[in-house]
């Protein structure tokens, strides 16, 4: 039987990410009282099938339906998968699958069920994190800044540091760690830049059957066409101001842009995309950040982090340079995140979403006795 959550003290959590490059569950434990990162567990990485990754993608974008029931059952499945077997966990972080996010209108949408989650696993599941920011009139996007806080801290930054995060879309966290708590006034500012790897990884899939561009090798042979990246950039939403989210398929467009461009200078310019967006984002930082620091998969791209290196006027590295692990950054976040919500504290704030006020977002699930 499981027990129940200590209300006080380091926890050891379990937290899981399923992002929108639709690659796989990463899984990963980290130790916290909800304010300080106290140590990192062990982490695990299930990736999808090609079956499983086609009945997600065949539901994005969609709010319900027999494509939605059956984009659960994969993600139910695949995360039971992920999380079990570890040792010792006191509560699971369970973000689900975006399938669809459109804040201002009819909402978000992250599938599976953490109830479900709690009894298959016998243990308190802590989920649906982002439904109380959008009721608050937030974006529900993104919830890792309060986690890149406590980062900062705990590699001891001093001075105002950025969080990029390069999944399907590209999010950035602009941290002060001279705050004291994450969601005082100016502590934090986060946002989607624009969309990341997502159009790559569409485009090739479409025209080469690539899940990606492994270590950049398509677009490093290709030419940037510099009208389409022209017509990219006059899109509205680089003028808004942050807080600001964006669903995966919103530039969608992006792929008609390169459409009459050979595979290597769509890649290339599909590329440039990403970088020039993030160096459109960071005009919003209120002080030059010491660094940027690299998350998700685009940090593996050489050709990307060449272009951020050339376009933002700091050191751009991956976030492995100061000692985090840059693949599982996500789920420790929803690890984090949901301590802070079993503890009652905020998950979000005016500076990370938008909100109204600072939330304390998600559900908290307890196995039934018996």
């Amino acid at each position: 039987m499981s027990k129940a959550i200590a209300k006080s003290g380091v926890l050891r959590a379990l937290g899981a990410m399923s992002g929108t490059s639709l690659d796989g569950v990463d899984a990963a434990v980290i130790e916290t009282d909800g304010h300080q990162i106290s140590g990192f567990g062990p982490s695990r990485y299930c990736p999808y099938s090609e079956a499983e990754r086609e009945a997600l993608r065949a539901a994005l974008g969609q709010w319900h339906g027999t494509k939605v029931e059956a984009a659960t059952e994969v993600v139910e499945a695949a995360h039971l998968a992920a999380l079990a077997g570890f040792d010792n966990i006191d509560l699971v972080g369970f973000h689900g699958q975006t399938l669809a996010h459109a804040p201002r209108l009819k909402g978000t949408l992250q599938v599976g069920d953490g109830g479900d989650l709690a009894e298959a696993l016998d243990l308190p599941v802590v989920w649906d994190f982002r439904s109380d920011d959008v009721a608050m009139g937030g974006e529900g996007a993104p919830l890792a800044p309060f986690y890149h806080f406590a980062c900062a801290k705990y590699i001891k930054a001093t001075r105002p540091i950025c969080f990029l995060n390069l999944g399907g879309v590209g999010n950035l966290t602009y941290v002060d760690p001279r705050f004291d708590r994450p969601e005082e006034p100016g502590a934090l500012l986060a946002f989607d830049t624009g969309p990341a790897n997502a159009p790559i990884n569409d485009l090739l899939q479409a025209r080469l059957g690539l899940a990606f561009d492994k270590d950049g090798a398509m677009a490093s042979s290709g030419e940037v066409e510099t009208g389409a990246l022209e017509l990219f950039l006059a899109e509205s939403y680089f003028a808004r101001m942050p807080p600001k989210s964006l669903d995966r398929n919103d530039f969608s467009e992006m792929i008609g842009l390169v459409k009459e461009l050979g595979d290597a200078d769509a890649t290339a310019t599909l590329t440039a995309m990403c970088a020039a967006a993030v160096a459109q984002g960071m005009e919003h930082c209120p002080e030059q950040p010491s660094a940027v620091l690299v998350t998700g998969g685009g940090r593996h791209n050489p050709v990307l982090m060449q272009m951020l290196g050339v376009s933002l006027d700091c050191p751009v590295k991956p976030i492995e340079d100061v000692g985090l692990d840059g693949d599982m950054l996500e789920a420790q976040a929803f690890a984090y995140l949901a301590v802070r919500v079993a503890r009652g504290l905020p998950t979000s704030c005016p500076g990370t979403t938008g909100v109204s006020a600072c939330v304390g977002g998600g559900v908290v699930s307890v196995p039934q006795p018996g």
